[in-house]
């Protein structure tokens, strides 16, 4: 009776699923999203990357012939564009589930961009809605356009940037690209020499990476800048959130002690990013009270119109104890000095130092913290 009874079961179950196999039939037919509800047609938008701003684009539901879920793209292309390469192709929210877009205004400024709308133009963006069901994907048979006016500054701001070109000291290997320090977000800074050749900035140091380049005081997307002076230092200051760039040659860093009121020595350039000099005297200063031994550095620069200047680095404390041995490396650290006051925001040497021959070197290397340090020989 028992094996009676499975073998029925065994038959059914043969049964059942021979006409599931004979019956079932994938439907993947869908009518097309008939209408976008927002933004308006030719709606306005004056971005603004930096805040929080979004824009929502919305549309009425597509319906597949069996019911069952569909998923949404928007797309985006030029004005002129007819979707068959848009310049975006962006799931909607929930993972593509829900008939809307929640996109800010630093995607859509970075969208416009890829549109070829450059910074601070105005131009137009056309949208609309792809819904897939399976292999199926139809365009919506409505299309609008945004105006979207651009900001300054880049649509995308690369992570790192990079220094390569004939004109640097690592040539045009770009594996060797000599890499900037980010010293806030979108700005981008190096401490370098440039001897006649072109250069220009990357922003990674292998593949095909996107180019800058210097045109005045303004940072290009492509191109090469072109160094014509001879071999000088400089700092390369970009900022990619305003499009601009500073260069400044530096003309000559000198340590400047302070109870002479005078640059003792002068640290001539010694490639990458380096200022030193070697097996100099330092003697302290004798005071009725003591031997003086404070002194910060001072950078003569000269600014791409030709405009000369000083810039005073020193210590972050307006005054300090002498260092030892067991002193952090942070004492060393190079902080810009609002004024050449001739005492206060000093370092002061090792009791060591007094009459010795020492190497001090200023490092302004991308890769730490600016810094210096003495060796007593």
């Amino acid at each position: 009776m028992k094996k009676y009874f499975s073998a029925i079961i065994v038959a059914s179950l043969g049964l059942l699923f021979g006409a599931c196999k004979k019956d079932y039939k994938l439907n993947s037919n869908i009518q097309p999203v008939s209408k976008l509800s927002a933004p308006v047609d030719d709606k306005y938008i004056k971005l603004q990357p930096a805040t929080s701003a979004s824009v929502s684009f919305e549309w009425e539901q597509a319906r597949a012939e069996d019911g069952s879920l569909v998923l949404y793209e928007v797309v985006f292309d030029k004005e002129t564009g007819d979707f068959t390469n848009p310049v975006a192709t962006i799931a909607s929210d929930g993972g593509g589930v829900q008939n809307k877009l929640t996109l800010s205004h630093k995607d859509l400024n970075s969208i416009a961009g890829k549109a070829g709308i450059a910074a601070l133009a105005t131009g137009k963006l056309k949208w609309s809605v792809k819904a897939a069901k399976g292999f199926n994907i139809k365009l919506a048979t409505e299309t609008r356009t945004i105006e979207v006016e651009r900001p300054n500054g880049f649509a995308e701001i690369p992570v790192d940037v990079y220094l390569t070109g004939a004109a640097t000291e690592v040539g045009t290997d770009l594996s060797k690209a000599i890499k900037l320090k980010s010293t806030a977000p979108g700005v981008f800074e190096v401490y370098t020499s440039l001897k006649n050749g072109t250069y220009q900035f990357v922003d990674r140091n292998t593949g095909a990476p996107d180019t800058y380049y210097i045109d005045g005081t303004i940072l290009k997307e492509g191109g090469e800048s072109t160094q014509a002076d001879g071999t000088k230092q400089y700092r390369l200051r970009l900022d990619f959130n305003n499009t601009a760039a500073t260069v400044t040659e530096i003309t000559a860093i000198g340590l400047w002690f302070a109870p002479e009121n005078k640059i003792l020595y002068d640290l001539p350039y010694a490639g990458n990013s380096t200022w030193s000099f070697q097996n100099q005297i330092i003697t302290f200063h004798q005071e009725s009270w003591g031997r003086d031994e404070r002194y910060k550095f001072r950078m003569d620069v000269k600014a791409a119109d030709g405009t000369v200047g000083q810039e005073w680095y020193g210590s972050s404390n307006a005054d300090n104890n002498r260092p030892t041995t067991t002193t952090p490396l942070s004492f060393w650290e190079l902080k810009p000095v609002q004024n050449n006051d001739q005492y206060n925001y000093c370092f002061k040497f090792m009791s060591e130092v007094d009459t010795k021959a020492c190497d001090v070197n200023v490092y302004f290397s991308p890769d730490k913290n600016y810094t210096h340090e003495v060796i007593v020989k």
